[in-house]
């Protein structure tokens, strides 16, 4: 076995590999950007090397970087964890040519499932059912919009290197296909340097289902069963779940061994993802094969009991399988709800800063956490804000699904926004309870996940009074104790009027919503925790989160917002590209300019017809959150 790796990689994953290393008694080498220097994996690795300045494409993307760390450490492999160079040939490459061993699949099996054209091409040979679609190398526009065209909308336009939901656009009309074709090429040119694109069939309500795969050396190749992960945003997975609700044995035993064929069929070596996608008839067609350790790999561990980096690590070192697929058995069930700094509620930005807080629930035996982060690090605008990784086991669905909602009102983080409202939402709503899901889930149900029902601000409004009632309380009740007059009446919170009884009518704001609540919950029920953040707090409930605040007096203010307001930037970001000319007439709603942060883009639209009068930055300029972007003239009516 290896006596020293380094770790290709940062945060979460970095972490967990160390984890593993340390209790097979190899040393770990972490490498680290500028803003890493102070990182959680550089502190619990035996060394540390820095590899650059924090962009990661001066830092964690630099291969020369990287093996030049590996070889001045006298580490004998590279793990490159997922994202970043996981999946790059040339890594692979330059491991061979230095004599470092490669913890992840050889260099051609790489590049077979590195294009995802190549990869249909080689799945329908090996008799893996595929989506209809373009695969073609000809990349004129007006042949991708052709076979779009040809095929019918809605169509899926996707990078051919991609991964992750990078360079992917959903088209549902024929008008749409020009800039959504424009904007996919240019942010998968941003993400992985190559605009080479695929067009495929969009399938109505499907599930995406994922079968885990391992093969060694010695032509042993197994699979440690399936991943549900069909609830998405912007094509990214936000909870994970092992097995698939609703899975048959017999369809569980055809995706199994359709996933084993794919990987055979490259001579695959290592941990690897067969993704599919699963109709309402049972069935699935290939989408990709990802080449890496999946960020959702531990749902698969907690039900198989393995440690899957363990397995990749023994297999890099030329061992076989810990396991036959006769020993492999599935005990229990297990999700995974992806922690981001982020704000669901304005179409999940991305949100930085320092994290003042951070307590996360305690682990157990069913609750895991999987962090490279603690209390007081920064978010920043150069990485991925995915803070922390919440896995919950339990002995069926319905028990580990009433853990994970457990354990997201137990997480506490102060500094940024998060997205663990959003995500109790989804955990807590009816559909999701049922296991009734695919990848339009978020959207088909928005309205509840976002409380914008009636009904649920009937139910939440007078429990958000009497939490707010009970903040009062107890503030009073401090305030008492330090006054030489503690029994005084001006210390009460019941609206007490000298000589007159009148209810209790307290204005609550729930989301966006102002409510007048004459008759507040007599008390907080048990099952319901408000938990105070910089905006008010947030009230857990068996029927999701919502979001609270005494509302403030309306002191007669003008509550107009310049136009302009719709022309800061969102977030610190960078600016990607300028699409309109200054000085020519644009339409309400049309794309200005687009602006990047943590690999995600942003448009800037224009807030009514007018003209572009200046921009104030230029592509590949940083910007901070709030700063005016553009200047704006609203035209003549």
């Amino acid at each position: 076995m290896f006596s020293k790796i380094l770790i290709a990689n940062r945060g979460e994953i970095a972490c967990r590999i160390i984890k593993t290393a340390k209790k097979m008694g190899i040393q770990t080498v972490a490498v680290y950007s500028d803003a890493d220097r102070n990182a959680l994996h550089v502190t619990l690795a035996d060394e540390a090397i820095h590899i650059g300045p924090s962009p990661s494409t001066e830092s964690y993307l630099v291969i020369d970087n990287i093996i030049q760390a590996a070889l001045s450490s006298g580490a004998q492999a590279i793990h490159p964890g997922y994202g970043f160079l996981s999946e790059n040939a040339d890594l692979c490459r330059q491991c061979d040519a230095n004599k470092l061993i490669f913890i992840g699949p050889p260099v051609a099996a790489i590049l077979a499932m590195g294009s995802k054209s190549a990869a249909k091409n080689i799945m329908a040979k090996a008799n893996v059912p595929l989506v209809p679609g373009y695969h073609g190398d000809d990349q004129n526009p007006a042949i991708l919009k052709q076979s779009a065209d040809d095929m019918g909308y809605p169509v899926l336009l996707k990078a051919a290197a991609g991964g992750g939901g990078k360079g992917m656009r959903a088209v549902y009309h024929a008008d749409e296909f020009d800039q959504a074709l424009a904007a996919a090429k240019r942010e998968a040119k941003h993400s992985f340097n190559d605009e080479i694109m695929l067009v495929e069939k969009y399938l109505q309500k499907p599930r995406h289902v994922e079968i885990q795969v391992f093969c060694d050396q010695h032509n042993n190749a197994v699979h440690l069963f399936e991943r549900d992960c069909s609830l998405q945003r912007r094509h990214q997975k936000v909870i994970e779940e092992a097995p698939a609700p609703g899975m048959t044995e017999a369809l569980r035993q055809r995706m199994g061994q359709a996933a084993i064929r794919a990987a055979t069929a490259i001579d695959y070596q290592g941990a690897g993802t067969v993704e599919f996608l699963l109709d309402s008839n049972g069935e699935f067609f290939f989408m990709e094969m990802n080449t890496r350790l999946q960020v959702e790999h531990p749902v698969t561990e907690m039900i198989s009991g393995q440690d899957l980096v363990e397995w990749q690590l023994r297999v890099a070192n030329g061992e076989a399988l810990p396991c036959t697929q006769d020993q492999l058995k599935i005990k229990g069930h297990a999700f995974e709800a992806r922690i981001y700094a982020e704000d669901p509620e304005h179409d999940f930005l991305p949100s930085t800063g320092n994290l003042r807080l951070l307590q996360p629930p305690k682990e157990t035996a069913h609750v895991r956490i999987d962090s490279g982060i603690v209390e007081g690090d920064e978010v920043s605008v150069f990485y991925d804000p995915m803070i922390t990784k919440l896995v919950v086991w339990d002995i069926d669905r319905e028990r580990a699904l009433q853990r994970l909602t457990e354990a997201l009102s137990d997480y506490k983080i102060a500094g940024v926004t998060t997205n663990i409202p959003f995500l109790y939402n989804l955990a807590s709503s009816a559909a999701f309870r049922r296991g009734d899901v695919d990848t339009g889930f978020i959207e088909e149900h928005e309205d509840e996940i976002f409380q914008r029902r009636q009904e649920d601000l009937d139910y939440a409004a007078p429990l958000a009074a009497q939490a707010i009632l009970a903040a009062q309380k107890r503030s009073a009740q401090e305030l008492a104790k330090q006054s030489n007059e503690p029994n005084s009446p001006w210390h009460l919170v019941n609206h007490w009027r000298a000589s007159d009884n009148s209810p209790q009518r307290l204005n609550v704001t729930i989301g966006t919503e102002q409510i007048e609540v004459i008759s507040p919950a007599p008390t907080l029920p048990a099952n319901i925790k408000a938990v105070s953040n910089e905006n008010g707090f947030n009230l857990f409930t068996p029927k999701g989160v919502f979001h609270c605040a005494a509302t403030q007096p309306d002191l007669g203010l003008d509550q107009d917002q310049d136009s302009s307001a719709n022309l800061a930037a969102p977030m610190n970001g960078t600016v990607v590209t300028l699409l309109v000319e200054v000085g020519t007439a644009v339409a309400k709603g049309e794309t200005l300019m687009v602006m990047e942060a943590m690999k995600m883009e942003h448009s800037i639209a224009a807030p009514s017809d007018g003209k572009v009068s200046e921009f104030f930055y230029q592509p590949g300029e940083l910007v901070d959150g709030g700063a005016e972007l553009l200047g704006f003239e609203i035209a003549e009516v």
